[in-house]
């Protein structure tokens, strides 16, 4: 596994970024998150050792700009580039997760076709609203590895209608002290129309507010995961 961040900074753009991780470890270092500039690993998957070998090993599943979109407006000038370097490391796999899945066919490469075989796109919901916005766009793209993201997810809803010809499906809850509850009853309903649609589904973190058979529990952020893991309902 390796992490390539081409740029960094963001802008909230939807309810599932109001308790943001990155702008809050941001604020807390002073650092502006809405300024969107390219860092010094722009170019991490090309470069390489003296002895002419890539210094990223191949193989690897690597996490591209999980710390900002990467279909964010701001970097259109330097997308391209970045797509020709996923394209000479086919023996890389690329995977990113969006907000702003509307602007994808615009900020894809010319010889997309009906995708890269080395990249998986996920989308992000938190919300029905989003879900029926977001994934009804998303079924329709030529994306040959697709996920869902529904993290975090701040309320229940039903995405069996867009889980045609995707991989997986992740679910998680929200990080922070005021961050809005997630109910275990939502997470099985997902879980259940993953089984039905024969997708992998994951439950990658409770919430740090946490209901289950109407009880409520507080979570430490460092169980978050550990605890959905121990739930042992991933398929």
């Amino acid at each position: 596994m390796a992490m390539w961040n081409p740029w960094r900074g963001c802008r909230r753009y939807s309810e599932g970024c109001k308790f943001c991780y990155i702008h809050k470890g941001d604020r807390k270092r002073g650092i502006d998150t809405n300024e969107i500039v390219r860092t010094d690993k722009f170019y991490a998957p090309v470069d390489k050792k003296k002895s002419g070998d890539y210094k990223m090993k191949s193989g690897q599943m690597v996490y591209l700009c999980f710390s900002t979109d990467f279909l964010i407006e701001e970097a259109d000038p330097w997308r391209q580039e970045c797509w020709d370097m996923i394209r000479e490391r086919n023996d890389l796999h690329f995977l990113f997760l969006t907000k702003r899945i509307e602007r994808f066919e615009e900020c894809i490469p010319k010889d997309w076709g009906d995708g890269y075989d080395n990249v998986t796109v996920g989308c992000t919901v938190e919300n029905q609203a989003m879900a029926d916005y977001r994934l009804e766009i998303f079924s329709r793209l030529p994306i040959k590895h697709k996920n869902i993201i529904c993290q975090p997810l701040i309320e229940e809803i039903s995405i069996e209608r867009y889980l045609k010809g995707v991989e997986l499906v992740v679910v998680g809850g929200e990080s922070d002290y005021n961050a809005r509850p997630l109910d275990y009853a939502w997470v099985l309903k997902i879980r259940q129309q993953c089984i039905a649609a024969e997708v992998h589904f994951e439950f990658r973190q409770c919430g740090t507010h946490f209901i289950k058979e109407g009880k409520r529990y507080k979570l430490a952020v460092r169980d978050l995961s550990s605890q959905a893991k121990k739930a042992n309902i991933n398929i």
